[in-house]
């Protein structure tokens, strides 16, 4: 078929910015909070969310485009927007989303938790009971961890740590030397809680809390006996995370990335944040310091750190102000401790996560560790999680004299750190630890068992959209597969062969994986979906994913819609395709549902004239799953199966009224209601259809 896409879908124009619509998430998050059918603790928990989310934004997404805009480096992006503009862009959004999240702090749930019984006390508002209690804990808890620091010419401006709170002080009179005193640094000592709760017998209400940063404000003329402190400002600095490590360069990768990880919290500034009370002069000179612009300075209108009240979540029981508590249905056959092996055998195990509990695949990797018929384990890990039961279970197969090869992804952002642990943990127990591909992340989640039954070798797989982590196994929407499928096996055993071996590119039979065979098929699906509907026949594309950037399957994509093929995308996060557009995407709807679990499966179905296929993977339609990373596209073969994930991951999520906001040619979103329908939320019918 010809490829070549019509000049008028080259424009630019037809491509949102990736960074501003991955900035536009974050307004959806926070919409949670405001919501009063969201429970308020749950409010308080998206704020967070939010705030958390918009750091990672600055220490990836805008440190990146401060570097191309430093280096001069050419940005290929569809949109062909310039990074000084687009850091312009940022810079009005990021601006409203900081205010917005304020406005809901104070004037929204702040309110709604003291009606509730639940305060977050300042200092003007601490009785003397109190007063004397906050002082007895600065002077035993907080003072002998501070270490203040004077700003003088033997003590310059020092490194202050990525994301560390840090109060600027104004000093007058003369320290112990006869110095004149001008200015000192304090840290919040990073051991210590942020927030502090006020004890039952002194709390004004059933539960009271105060900032870690009040107290210092408090009592911080007793880090300076004898001067006088005319005012102390709570700042934070955001630094780029992004780790560069030139993997063609270096020998041991592992080692590089250890040494890359020791200077991460001390990288380029990317964002000032300061107290909305600190004097212009003080704004001022943290700027020359981190040497940052009056634009890339956020005043905070609270507490700089008030993503840190997440910490009260778990402090609070009640229930009442919480999502309700929720069993994950357990697979049968691991309730009835039968066989994982036969039930497998039997016909494939669909698991759709966090409605279905994740031990299936534990006890999978605990049964094969145990079982003498088993052979060999392989597995990939992406992010897995502290103690993990499954790398007990890894460790425990090796020991057993089972060949245990475990493919660690190294860079897994924020996660380096852990997995270089669990690298030498498994490498220490006999496991065979493969660091990946030098270029490609390793994305994929694959599990493949190799089992000696009646003489003959049988593959056992688990493929899955979301990573094998058992915590957010139960805050992540994915799907895992479990089969015995022999195609399917055997391709899973040539992708481990890949990775491992560095063998040649490889001939799938029933899987697509990047950075090979993915984009080219997706990219013919999608031009059959444009062959039928030309011919008259049944055309649709409806597909799921966190995000969609990939230039050339978006312009695939108005291609097939002005072919008349129907096409529904239900994408969680950032979204460059515009929907809507007359004659280039008129057939083209885009939503994205934000509820109590984090979108996470991907799941991609053709019509096929009829004839339906339907995929699940790891990959979502961008840049750098398509291309460059590994990643995995299982098809689901079972009828019934495929028939649950149609129903349960498209179906159900395009039917959502209450949870789902549609995208606009414009890039915005318009959060949709029920009007005149029955309200419908795709999570919580599924929370009734797989609970029961």
């Amino acid at each position: 078929m010809n490829r070549e896409v019509p000049q008028n879908l080259k424009n630019p124009s037809l491509h949102l910015n990736r960074e501003l619509a991955q900035l536009e998430f974050n307004f959806r998050v926070l919409a949670q909070a405001e919501d009063t059918s969201v429970p308020l603790l749950e409010r308080l928990r998206y704020l967070c969310i939010s705030c958390t989310n918009l750091d990672e934004f600055f220490e990836v997404r805008v440190a990146m485009l401060r570097r191309h805009l430093a280096l001069n480096e050419p940005r290929l992006d569809p949109d062909a927007v310039p990074p000084r503009e687009v850091l312009a862009h940022i810079r009005d959004r990021a601006t409203t989303l900081v205010k917005a999240q304020y406005d809901c702090w104070n004037w929204i749930l702040i309110p709604a938790l003291e009606r509730e019984g639940i305060r977050f006390s300042k200092r003007g508002e601490w009785t003397p009971t109190q007063r004397h209690w906050l002082h007895e804990y600065f002077r035993n808890e907080i003072l002998p961890v501070l270490s203040p620091l004077g700003l003088d010419p033997a003590h310059p401006f020092p490194r202050i740590l990525n994301k560390s709170l840090t109060l600027a002080v104004v000093l007058q009179g003369r320290d112990a030397f006869g110095h004149e005193g001008h200015m000192a640094l304090v840290r919040a000592p990073r051991s210590l809680p942020r927030i502090i709760r006020i004890p039952a017998e002194v709390a004004q209400t059933p539960h009271e809390f105060v900032f870690l940063a009040s107290v210092l404000h408090e009592f911080m003329d007793e880090l300076f006996p004898g001067m006088q402190v005319l005012g102390s400002y709570q700042f934070r600095v955001t630094r780029n995370s992004e780790l560069f490590v030139d993997e063609e360069e270096v020998e041991n990768i592992a080692l590089a990335l250890r040494d890359e990880l020791k200077g991460r919290g001390y990288a380029k500034p990317v964002r000032l944040e300061v107290a909305d009370n600190c004097p212009q002069a003080i704004a001022d000179m943290l700027m020359q310091n981190f040497e940052l612009s009056d634009t890339e300075v956020y005043r905070c209108e609270g507490p700089v750190n008030v993503n840190r009240v997440n910490a009260v979540y778990d402090q609070i029981h009640r229930p009442d102000l919480k999502f309700p508590a929720f069993a994950p249905r357990v697979l049968p056959a691991v309730l009835e401790e039968h066989s994982l092996f036969e039930a497998i055998r039997e016909r494939d195990i669909l698991l759709h996560h966090p409605f279905e509990s994740f031990n299936a695949v534990i006890e999978l990797v605990r049964e094969a560790s145990a079982d003498p018929d088993v052979l060999a384990i392989k597995q990939t890990l992406y992010r897995v999680g502290n103690d993990s039961p499954l790398i007990d279970h890894l460790i425990d197969a090796a020991r057993q004299g089972k060949d245990v090869t475990v493919v660690i992804e190294l860079r897994a952002r924020f996660d380096e750190e852990a997995n270089l642990r669990l690298a030498n943990r498994l490498q220490e127990a006999g496991v065979q630890v493969v660091y990946g591909v030098v270029g490609y992340k390793t994305h994929a989640k694959m599990l493949l068992i190799v089992r000696r039954e009646q003489g003959v070798l049988r593959r056992y797989t688990h493929l899955s959209t979301g990573n094998y982590h058992q915590v957010t196994s139960r805050l992540y929407t994915d799907f895992g597969l479990m089969t015995a499928n022999a195609d399917i096996g055997e391709d899973t055993h040539l992708l481990f062969l890949q990775l491992s071996g560095l063998g040649p590119i490889i001939k799938l039979k029933c899987l697509l994986h990047s950075p090979f065979t993915l984009h080219k098929g997706l990219m013919e699906k999608i031009e059959r979906e444009i062959a039928h509907a030309q011919q008259g026949k049944p055309a649709r594309i409806i597909a799921k994913m966190n995000a969609l950037n990939e230039g050339s399957v978006v312009e695939m994509l108005y291609r097939a819609s002005q072919a008349g093929v129907q096409i529904d995308l239900i994408v969680r996060g950032a979204c460059t395709l515009r929907p809507g557009l007359p004659d280039v995407s008129q057939n083209i709807r885009v939503r994205s549902i934000v509820g109590r679990f984090l979108e996470h499966s991907r799941v991609y179905w053709f019509q096929n004239d009829d004839t339906p296929e339907i995929y699940c993977s790891s990959a979502d339609w961008m840049e750098r799953n398509l291309l460059r990373r590994i990643e995995t596209c299982f098809p689901i073969l079972d009828p019934a199966l495929a028939q649950r994930v149609f129903d349960e991951s498209l179906a159900n999520y395009l039917a959502d009224n209450t949870s789902a906001w549609r995208l606009e040619s414009d890039g915005s979103y318009t959060r949709l209601t029920p009007g005149d329908h029955p309200p419908h939320s795709a999570q919580q019918t599924l929370l009734a259809k797989l609970m029961q």
